[in-house]
């Protein structure tokens, strides 16, 4: 059986939002604000070693029912968390509060935001999403900038985007303690519909390229492994130390600062710095492509990138695990054009770029695959590039 993920249309979203406001609070609420997941295309674990990373939003979104108080208080629910109903005060939210991590990842941000100098006060909220938990889709994110969007509008805040996005980030990484970069903020706040959003994470500054497969005859199809997919147990933070150790050891602030990546790889003995930078350089490279036959419209020929970037997560970056490499191969040998994890490893999803009339053979070849090893029957996605984040109720 296929199991493929839908996303809610968007009044949905928002009635469900409602709903479960009205529930916890016996009242209605000022307003909802909805946030995507996202799915990188490529260019992982760039965003912290100044490289581009190419993400796409996706329809799957947190939706964010809030109303500002005239206190201190915070109270905030959320369907199937525990507790499911958090009370206390906005001093509370803070790294090492104690604070449930759900509530880091909903209300860090208005940690960041008063950090910064912004003036806020308590809010009630209700937290609903379709966004896939620990599917290396950045459900962490969509929450984080879904918050962030409701306070910069309640307490009309002067924050734009991307200071949003940095204050998102912040929150994730002091607060949560996941040392993430700023790619699945920027994805959930910049992207756009019909489009991949092109971010260079060594100058912050973003693109917007054409990204429709389907008028090209193609899909995208998420595959989640459904293999448990976290940041915050030290693997990732490794292989950011490490990068970060070889950058300052180079005299630059970021891998993505030195020009002769030849040389470099020439001189380093260690072999696992060897084999991290070598994935952060060649990547850069493959990032390069990947936009250039984005932009000409040639997305046919995006496929070996993809299986390039495969290879060298697992190989060299070393963050792939058994269901995503048996993924990628079954969509591959079905007749994908080209796949690849996706994420930040361990877990998570892949991608595959196939063709719309090979989709249902791609699915079925993936679940022959996972059946045969005994896992988890994985979930499928078809991803189309949405609407970054915005105010919907």
């Amino acid at each position: 059986m296929t199991y493929e993920i839908s996303s809610w249309p968007e009044a949905e979203g928002a009635a469900r939002a409602t709903a479960l406001f009205t529930d916890a609070f016996d009242a209605a609420p000022a307003g909802v604000w909805a946030s995507p997941g996202r799915v990188n295309l490529i260019g992982e674990h760039l965003d912290y070693n100044g490289g581009s990373c190419v993400p796409i939003a996706l329809p799957h979104a947190t939706y964010v029912a809030l109303s500002p108080r005239e206190d201190d208080r915070v109270r905030i629910t959320s369907a199937g968390t525990d507790p499911e109903l958090w009370t206390g005060t906005l001093a509370d939210i803070r790294p090492g509060g104690g604070q449930p991590t759900w509530v880091s990842y909903a209300l860090g941000v208005a940690w960041a935001l008063a950090r910064a100098g912004h003036e806020l006060r308590g809010v009630d909220a209700a937290v609903v999403s379709c966004v896939p938990i620990s599917a290396g889709l950045s459900s962490s994110a969509a929450i984080e900038c879904a918050v962030g969007l409701a306070l910069v509008d309640t307490f009309d805040l002067p924050v734009t985007r991307p200071e949003l996005v940095l204050a998102c980030q912040q929150a994730e990484n002091d607060v949560v303690g996941a040392p993430t970069g700023t790619m699945d903020q920027s994805a959930s706040l910049l992207a756009d519909e019909g489009r991949a959003l092109a971010l260079n994470t060594l100058d912050g500054s973003t693109e917007l390229v054409p990204f429709d497969l389907t008028a090209h005859g193609l899909n995208l199809l998420v595959i989640d492994t459904r293999a448990s997919h976290a940041l915050v147990d030290g693997q990732y933070g490794a292989r950011r130390t490490t990068c970060e150790t070889v950058a300052a050891r180079e005299g630059v602030r970021l891998l993505g600062e030195i020009t002769d990546a030849d040389e470099l790889l020439g001189r380093l003995d260690d072999p696992v710095e060897l084999k991290r930078v070598r994935h952060v350089m060649t990547e850069i490279g493959r990032v390069e492509q990947f936009i250039e036959l984005v932009r000409a419209g040639a997305y046919d020929r995006i496929g070996p990138l993809l299986d390039a970037s495969h290879a060298s997560q697992r190989d060299d970056y070393e963050v792939s695990c058994p269901e995503l490499d048996a993924a990628v191969e079954a969509a591959r040998a079905a007749g994908a054009l080209g796949a690849r994890m996706t994420g930040g490893g361990f877990g998570g999803s892949a991608i595959a770029l196939v063709p719309t009339e090979l989709v249902g053979r791609v699915e079925q070849a993936v679940e022959q695959a996972y059946a045969e090893h005994g896992w988890a029957e994985p979930r499928f996605i078809p991803a189309v590039a949405a609407k970054a984040g915005r105010k919907v109720r």
